[in-house]
């Protein structure tokens, strides 16, 4: 779509960061946005960061076909998770940024107007965190945590806010980009997002608290979404998010032995049960997912000491420096 193509009285610009989704739920999440069915005008950013696969072709198709849809390529070298929604909501024209992940699809027409709904609260309202529901065949461990995660979030079908006064909670912290949302002229103004390759979510959520603004949890606005992650590749994705929180001063510690006996006995054990018990899952599902919930506890304990030894690691080394006057 050209520039000229864009009209100025744009309420939400939904944005989506791509990079070589083919297979990983990309057409199913571009169809259920442009499905979407909102009581105002709106369009959509995709910036793809030098995708290898046949995502190019698919968005394209995309643009083609609807000319509220907008392409943008940017080289890989130039992609942050951070900076490039920061790029984004400066390329936005929507009075509200949408941001939504490749392979998080909306669960309803409604999504888009829940999502927005929550800035009529207050004027003071800056972010908007929408739910997630966990794919049916998603790994019990996951499965468990993307519930127990927003079912504290709020009440279920309801808008819930968050101000300074709760950010003891930890919930008042939580954000997820995800499914998110912000006000254009917040991210253009008091608070930008950090330009960090990770965990830049959790960053501006605590950022625009802590700046005064507010924080709505749309249990109603709800995406499906779970990585569809191997067990190889389970432990390294822990440690990417673990090592990504300590980039923006999550101080991590080391996670104790005691915790990996309790991941191993109560942990396996509520795993198991919850498989036994989740009939969305087959036979076969079941039977895998009894024998391998010892390794995936396992994997997420071994990620969490990984990157607490990359961050003592780091440390010392940035002691040494100072030592030496670098």
């Amino acid at each position: 779509m050209s520039e000229d193509a864009v009209t100025a009285a744009v309420t939400a610009t939904v944005v989506i960061p791509t990079y070589n989704g083919e297979h990983d739920h990309l057409v199913e999440t571009l169809t259920a946005v442009m499905a979407q069915q909102a009581p105002f005008s709106w369009n959509v950013l995709v910036i793809d960061s030098g995708s290898s696969d046949g995502s190019v072709a698919i968005l394209e198709r995309f643009a083609a076909a609807y000319d509220t849809f907008r392409l943008h390529q940017i080289p890989n070298a130039e992609f942050s998770h951070g900076g490039t929604r920061q790029r984004a909501a400066e390329m936005a024209d929507g009075e509200f940024v949408v941001y939504l992940s490749q392979d998080a699809v909306p669960a309803d027409p409604t999504w888009l107007a829940r999502m927005v709904d929550g800035f009529s609260l207050s004027d003071r309202v800056a972010g908007v965190l929408g739910r997630q529901v966990p794919r049916r065949w998603c790994f019990p461990l996951q499965k468990r945590d993307i519930g127990l995660v927003f079912a504290a979030q709020g009440v279920d079908g309801a808008h819930t806010v968050y101000d300074a006064s709760s950010l003891e909670q930890g919930r008042a912290r939580y954000y997820s980009d995800v499914c998110s949302a912000a006000r254009r002229s917040v991210l253009l103004g008091d608070v930008p997002y950090r330009d960090v390759p990770y965990a830049e979510d959790q960053a501006f959520g605590a950022d625009l608290i802590e700046a005064g603004y507010l924080k709505v949890y749309a249990d109603p606005a709800r995406v499906v979404h779970s990585n569809d992650i191997a067990l190889r590749d389970y432990r390294r994705r822990i440690l990417d998010e673990f090592a990504g929180l300590e980039k923006v001063g999550v101080v991590l510690g080391r996670p104790p032995v005691r915790e990996l006996l309790r991941e191993l006995t109560g942990g396996v054990a509520r795993d198991i049960l919850f498989t036994w018990r989740d009939r969305t899952y087959t036979a076969k599902q079941r039977l895998k997912f009894t024998v391998t919930a010892p390794l995936y506890r396992y994997s997420r304990w071994r990620g969490k000491l990984m990157a607490f030894r990359r961050e003592e690691g780091q440390s010392l080394e940035a002691r040494r420096k100072s030592e030496r006057g670098d």
